[in-house]
């Protein structure tokens, strides 16, 4: 199994595919790098494709501590240095999006440009905190399956759950979420939760910038990809209809056709 050692956890990562140029995915909370298996599938036979899992989470190791966002990107920009996968196009899904501007705004220099996908630059909603820290709470001493039934409507959207055809699919993500260690899992909750806003920092980022976000999106509204797309100079905003926040995995085809146009862009 491919694996990192950065400052007190080992990183699980896939490294696929062949071309001039590397695309890094960073996938979102409660997941894996499996929530990118098709845009991987699609990008492959043109792109270098290496996709990670987040310290604590799918198969990377479990860490006392570093659940932060800060070192959370530090393990993005050491995972990218050791595979000499710099300059990359950067593709980051919710707390993914959290590490892809940190990174654009700290350590340019290792990317060609970033893709945001269903994420923000503020901090959590006052109005989420005590909701998730019940829902945190719950999982950390009782277990993820209490607490399973109300985070899929957070994690997806309202098509793809009331489509009797994607039940096996359902199954499948629930599987994934059920799976997490739910001592690591509660930990790098907090620190999506505690994570600082970086908004007043976005007019830093000078790299070509992709915001993509589903229109049934209620962990991040919309109007957040806007904010975003707003202050970000140049940046491109793309809405995925019929997608909630795991919209790589809800709207696939939609989501590679929006990647395709902006790559393809980043060319010219």
């Amino acid at each position: 199994m491919p694996e990192i050692e950065v400052d007190g956890a080992r990183l699980y990562y896939t490294d696929t595919g062949s071309g001039d140029e590397t695309i890094v995915f960073s996938h979102g909370l409660l997941f894996s790098s499996a929530i990118f298996e098709k845009q991987i599938d699609h990008l492959k036979d043109r792109y270098r494709c290496i996709a990670y899992d987040h310290r604590g989470q799918g198969k990377s190791s479990a860490a006392v501590d570093g659940y932060d966002m800060d070192t959370q990107t530090e393990d993005a920009a050491a995972l990218m240095n050791a595979l000499e996968a710099g300059p990359c196009h950067f593709v980051g899904l919710s707390m993914g999006g959290f590490v892809a501007m940190r990174l654009a705004i700290r350590r340019p220099e290792l990317l060609r440009s970033i893709v945001l996908m269903e994420t923000s630059a503020d901090p959590e909603p006052a109005e989420n905190v005590p909701k998730y820290r019940r829902l945190n709470w719950v999982a950390r001493w009782i277990g993820l399956w209490p607490v399973v039934g109300r985070v899929m409507p957070i994690m997806f959207g309202r098509t793809f759950l009331s489509d009797p055809a994607r039940a096996d699919e359902r199954a499948f993500w629930k599987r994934q979420i059920l799976r997490n260690n739910r001592d690591t899992i509660t930990r790098a909750v907090d620190g999506v939760i505690r994570r600082q806003g970086i908004h007043e920092d976005l007019g830093r980022i000078d790299l070509p910038a992709l915001v993509l976000v589903g229109d049934e999106d209620v962990a991040t509204v919309p109007a957040k990809a806007e904010r975003l797309h707003e202050a970000i100079g140049g940046s491109k905003l793309v809405h995925i209809p019929r997608a909630g926040h795991s919209s790589s995995v809800e709207e696939p085809a939609a989501v590679n056709a929006a990647l395709d146009a902006f790559l393809a862009e980043t060319q010219t």
